[in-house]
Formats: C-alpha cells, structure tokens, sequence
C-alpha cells in the first residue's frame, strides 16, 4: 500500500539533496580555476542549454508511458554521471559530455517529480494538499540552491575535485533515496512501446490545441519567470560593477535567493486571491524589482533581486499547482515539460536583450 507521507518525506528528502550542490553551484568559477576561457564556457553553457531544449518533451513523454518514478531514477542517473564525467574529464570534450548529462538529468526530473507527488496524493483523495507540496518543496529547492552558492569559496578552496567528489556523494545518495519510491496507480496507454509514445504525444497535442487558457498561463508563467531569473542572473555581475565589496557579494546572492523561499511559503496565505490578481501583482512588481536593479545603489538593487525571487516563485508555485488541475493525469508529466520548454523559448529572446540592456546602463 503507497503511504503518501512517507512518499513525500522521501521526496522532499531528495530535493534537499538535490538543490545543495556544491559544484555545480559554482561550476564557471571551477572551470575558470581550471584554465577554461569564457569562450569555452560560454560554449558549455550553449551545450547544457541546446541539450535541455531537445530533450525537454520527450522527457515528460517517457514519465507519462514507463512511469514517473522511472523517469527519476534515470534523472538521477544523469546527475551521477554528470559529476563523475566531470571528474574524470580533463579536456573540454569531457566538459560537454558533463554538461549535456546534467542537462538530462532536470529534463526527466522536470514534470516528473510533480506529477509523481500530484499523483500521489490524488490516490488518497488529497489533490488540495498539493499546494502544500509544492510550496514546501520549492522552499527546500530555493535554500539549498542558496546555500550551495553561498559555498562557492569553499569549493574554489576545496579544488575542482574534491568539489565535484562532494556533489556525486550527494547525487547517489539520493539515488538510493529514490529507489524507495513507489509509482501510484494511474491510467496508461494502451498499446505497445511505440503506439504507447504516439499516443501521448497525440492526446497532449489535442489538449494543448483545444485548451487556449493552458497555453496563456504557460507562456504567461515562462515570461514573468524568464524576466525574474535573467535579473537575478545579471545582478552577479551588476552588483560589483555599481560598488558592492567583493566580500559581500556572496551573501547578498544568498539573501536574494531567499528571496524565492519566501515567495514559496507565501503561497500558503494567498488561497483567497483568485490567479488573475496574483499574476497581475507578480507581474507589476518583476517590472518594479526590473527597475530597482538599475538604480547605481547596490541595497536598491539587492531589494529588486528579492522581490524578484519572491514574486516569481510566488507565481511559479501558483501556476504548477492551477495546471496540475487542469492536465489529464495520463498526459500530466509531458504537458508540465511543455510548460517549462515555454520557458526555455522564452529565456532565448530574453537574454540579449536583458543583457544589452543592463550593459548600456
């Protein structure tokens, strides 16, 4: 029998693991102690996200016909040999390798590990704890994720890899944690492999097409998303550049990644607030905090980072829970990858034009 709390405990376990890497947190200031140029990680950074493009939606087509929890046991998978690719490498080649793995890896988790947890509670009757879910678990993500960059000195310190040695412990580890749990039972597609593929990607094609109000709140979700993120992206180099001490730029990237946390937890309070007004709010204020980064004052442009990370995440977690309900179950994980290759299509017209931007101010 699935024991529901369990499940989640083991997932929100994995996302602790998951988001405190303390190498790939800080992986370009790796490859540069290595010797890389910018170019070549430029280059790296191109491979991870030409791999993440490509392999976004047939990733959530492979959770929904062989299984979710199959589909993380691989992503995991990737995670492992990404960073024992990286410790073995000692050429650039070896570094695309590395890269394109870990790009892998949040392709199958992503969509996945949500429809796993929605899945699971909807086999109790629980679907209205998933906000719950959710929040918490993009709460765990977030502070990992800050505290792992706020280790980014201790890495430099430790070596590229003992860093890297860190992070594949880590990884296993929540392999195993992963291999305790268990797929609730859902409807599948009938049909061999291929008829199986076929029709998923079919029924989520004509879902996508009949469903107008899905597309809106996807591509909505990605462009406030893609803003949040660039900024935040930028502000490591704005920061310094407008006369923050290099001192205090670690924790001023940290703080700002709380940000995200506390976006995650506001969720909780904001049930009586239909979606229209939350987007509208998350919205207007990503603008704001756009606006706030530009100012030559490093607090300002710290508190723009914040809010940034807060409103995004805040909207983030709202959008996951309202297309959780929307999605049919059997097409669940391929439609929540669309949602977040929406993101990626998004993140590539935004970035120059973020980048030139704030490099004329």
């Amino acid at each position: 029998m699935l024991n529901c709390k369990k499940q989640l405990r083991r997932m929100y376990a994995v996302s602790a693991g998951a988001s405190f890497q303390i190498a790939g947190a800080s992986w370009v200031a790796l490859l540069a102690a290595r010797g890389f140029s910018m170019v070549e990680i430029g280059l790296a950074e191109g491979v991870f996200h030409l791999a993440s493009f490509l392999f976004e939606v047939p990733s959530g087509v492979v959770a929904d016909v062989f299984g979710r929890k199959r589909a993380l046991l691989l992503s995991q998978c990737m995670f492992v040999a990404s960073s024992a690719a990286m410790l073995l490498s000692n050429s650039m080649a070896g570094v695309l390798v590395c890269m394109a793995l870990s790009a892998l890896g949040y392709n199958f988790a992503s969509g996945s590990r949500e429809a796993l947890a929605y899945e699971t509670l909807k086999a109790e009757g629980r679907e209205q704890e998933y906000d719950a879910f959710a929040a918490n678990e993009m709460m765990i993500w977030r502070i990992g994720n800050a505290a792992a960059t706020l280790c980014a000195g201790l890495a430099l310190w430790m070596g590229w890899r003992r860093a890297y040695l860190v992070d594949l412990v880590l990884n296993t580890g929540c392999l195993l944690l992963m291999m305790g749990l268990r797929e609730p039972p859902r409807e599948v597609f009938a049909g061999g492999c291929w008829q199986r593929v076929a029709a998923s990607v079919r029924e989520s094609i004509e879902f996508l097409v009949h469903r107008r109000q899905v597309r809106r709140l996807m591509l909505f979700n990605a462009g406030v998303g893609a803003v949040a993120t660039m900024l935040l992206f930028l502000l490591q180099a704005r920061l310094p550049a407008i006369g923050m001490p290099a001192a205090l730029l670690g924790p001023a990237l940290f703080w700002m990644g709380l940000g995200g946390a506390v976006g995650a937890q506001l969720v909780r309070f904001t049930g009586g607030c239909s979606y229209r007004r939350i987007a509208a709010l998350c919205a207007g204020g990503v603008l704001l905090a756009v606006l706030l980064a530009a100012t030559p004052w490093p607090a300002a442009a710290c508190a723009g980072g914040f809010c940034a990370g807060l409103l995004d995440d805040l909207l983030q977690v709202r959008t996951d829970i309202r297309l959780n309900s929307m999605c049919p179950s059997q097409q669940r994980a391929t439609l929540l990858s669309v949602s977040s290759l929406c993101f990626s299509l998004v993140m590539l017209g935004l970035a120059p034009a973020m980048g030139a931007l704030f490099g004329a101010l």
